[in-house]
């Protein structure tokens, strides 16, 4: 599973109000894998993740696909649905973009440049 720390945000097991993110690279260099919305994660709407807790996820996503080091510069995120609480965001990200999606339906995208090193 890919991380960078254990209290990071998105990827730590032991951050309780982070991401929990679950990701492991794929054959072709991408990373994939989910995280859980909790209560924590509730946005405007009842019942629903905050744009701001999809938008971290892509970020998480495409900061791990890209490798260890990697920061991202400026981030683009389109929110095209909505994720409930108590479900699963699944994530597919590369190392400069990433999709989000919920109950098989795609919610939001993300394009990313990433800091020169």
């Amino acid at each position: 599973m890919l991380s960078h720390h254990e209290l990071c945000f998105g990827c730590g097991r032991t951050n309780l109000f982070g991401l929990l993110m679950e990701l492991e690279r794929q054959d072709d260099g991408s990373a994939r894998g989910r995280c859980f919305i909790k209560q924590d994660h509730q946005g405007a709407q009842r019942g629903q993740a905050h744009d701001g807790v999809i938008a971290a996820a892509l970020t998480e996503a495409i900061s791990l696909a890209a490798g260890p080091d990697a920061r991202i510069a400026h981030l683009e995120v389109a929110i095209t649905g909505s994720a409930p609480v108590g479900g699963f965001l699944e994530l597919h990200a590369w190392a400069d973009r990433a999709e989000a999606s919920s109950g098989g339906e795609r919610v939001a995208t993300a394009t990313a440049r990433m800091a020169d090193r």
